[in-house]
């Protein structure tokens, strides 16, 4: 039998609304608890949580009352019991989660952990990559089976975008890696952004920003 979430009368006075997402909306009433609307502000899931996140793929992240962090459907169920002490949102059928020893691990979207609590952090995949920090402090990038492809070698790290990534070295100085963990372009910048149709900002030692091609060339 199909099972319909419940929709109640709109309501307008949220202490927070955040952005659609899936055509659900994550609101917080007057009296702190969270639930989810759709977009003409009829409430689907009643505010009963004590926090929540967005909509991916299916599966939005709440917290209870005991400060412990699960997934409900839209439906409104509770699909993975409240048992992390943190997670977030699941990106390409993965999810990254805490354990009671705030280590990091990654459940798939049947609740089985498919990558072992082993990092101190842990971020959400995007084109096959997730940052992750070893025990040193430092960053790298596993793959969805869990090996770690890039080494953790880099003070900071953050998503790939179309192949390339922007880390931060030893020296806090930026630059580009692929997917294998290849420097294409070396780390002597003073801060640097995303690829965007083939172009990333970057910024020199005057704190003038440029742009440059993925060869690491200045055009702009």
């Amino acid at each position: 039998m199909l099972v319909l979430p419940l929709v109640m009368k709109a309501q307008s006075n949220w202490a927070f609304k955040g952005s659609s997402s899936e055509g659900l909306i994550v609101v917080q009433d007057n009296n702190g608890k969270y639930g989810f609307v759709d977009e003409d502000d009829n409430v689907v899931i009643p505010c009963q949580w004590n926090d929540a996140m967005f909509f991916s793929e299916g599966f939005a992240p709440v917290r209870d009352d005991n400060f412990k962090w699960g997934f409900i459907d839209k439906n409104g169920k509770l699909v993975f019991p409240c048992q992390w002490n943190y997670v977030s949102v699941f990106k390409d059928g993965l999810a990254p989660v805490m354990n009671d020893n705030d280590m990091w691990g990654y459940v798939d979207n049947t609740g089985q952990l498919v990558i072992e609590y082993k990092w101190t952090e842990a971020s959400i995949f995007i084109e096959d990559r997730a940052s992750v920090k070893d025990g040193t402090g430092m960053y790298g990038f596993i793959d969805k089976k869990g090996v770690l492809v890039i080494p953790c070698q880099w003070n900071a790290v953050w998503h790939f975008s179309e192949g390339l990534a922007h880390v931060k070295d030893e020296n806090g100085k930026y630059g580009y890696i692929d997917t294998m963990g290849n420097v294409v372009i070396p780390c002597k910048w003073k801060d640097a952004w995303y690829f965007y149709e083939g172009l990333a900002s970057v910024m020199d030692d005057n704190d003038e920003w440029h742009k440059i091609d993925k060869t690491g060339m200045v055009v702009e």
